[in-house]
């Protein structure tokens, strides 16, 4: 897990897709964890005792995870009473911790290449293996492309009303829920810090995975999700 320190930033985007705005600045007065790299097909079949992934391979992130499948993970690593609190990121953290201090497209600026993320097919058509480029700012991997992410966040259209404080916009219908990242199938403008997915919560296939966010449980009286 990688501390993720607290900060403002602003949200969305201004040349973006129209669910990306209005651009709104957030706050998270908190410090968080985020899995330094996406939950592992070995992570997952250590805790669950089986592999629902596409692609095989340890090193591989875990896929074919479904919103509802990703909270009984995290449900178990809750059981381990291992100091941590875990969770899926909200989505203001989400993009918080990709963007990292940036304000360009991505981590790594207003481009991406094939040597900064998995993407468009370039890579064998399917996953590569966690911590496979470089890392943001923050010392984070994959925050762009290999698979989507899931979120804490219900599905909005646009972000009037939306929190600023960077807890999870869980009002309206609980069926979608929000994914962040992009994959490998498809092009760069869908790994875009801003860019939003919007799946139904049961909804798994090869693109879907999970990276959890964790609080240390000494510190639950302090503000956070």
């Amino acid at each position: 897990m990688v501390e993720i320190p607290p900060g403002s930033f602003y949200m969305g985007s201004t040349g973006g897709r129209t669910d990306e705005r209005p651009v709104h600045d957030v706050t998270i007065g908190y410090s968080f964890y985020l899995s330094k790299y996406e939950v592992t097909q070995a992570q997952w079949a250590a805790l669950m005792g089986d592999n629902p992934s596409h692609f095989k391979g340890d090193r591989l992130p875990v896929e074919n995870v479904s919103w509802d499948c990703a909270q009984v993970f995290i449900s178990k690593l809750n059981e381990m009473n291992d100091g941590y609190t875990y969770r899926l990121p909200t989505e203001a953290e989400w993009e918080y911790a990709c963007r990292a201090g940036t304000t360009t497209a991505y981590a790594f600026g207003d481009t991406l290449n094939p040597e900064q993320a998995n993407f468009n097919r370039y890579y064998k058509s399917q996953t590569t293996m966690v911590g496979s480029f470089r890392p943001n700012a923050f010392g984070l991997y994959d925050m762009h492309g290999n698979v989507w992410e899931w979120c804490e966040d219900t599905w909005h259209g646009k972000y009037t009303d939306a929190p600023r404080d960077g807890l999870a916009w869980v009002s309206g219908n609980p069926k979608y829920r929000v994914q962040r990242g992009g994959s490998w199938r498809i092009d760069a403008s869908y790994l875009r810090s801003a860019n939003r997915g919007r799946r139904s919560r049961t909804a798994a296939n090869y693109l879907y995975g999970v990276r959890v966010a964790a609080t240390l449980r000494s510190l639950g009286d302090q503000k956070s999700p």
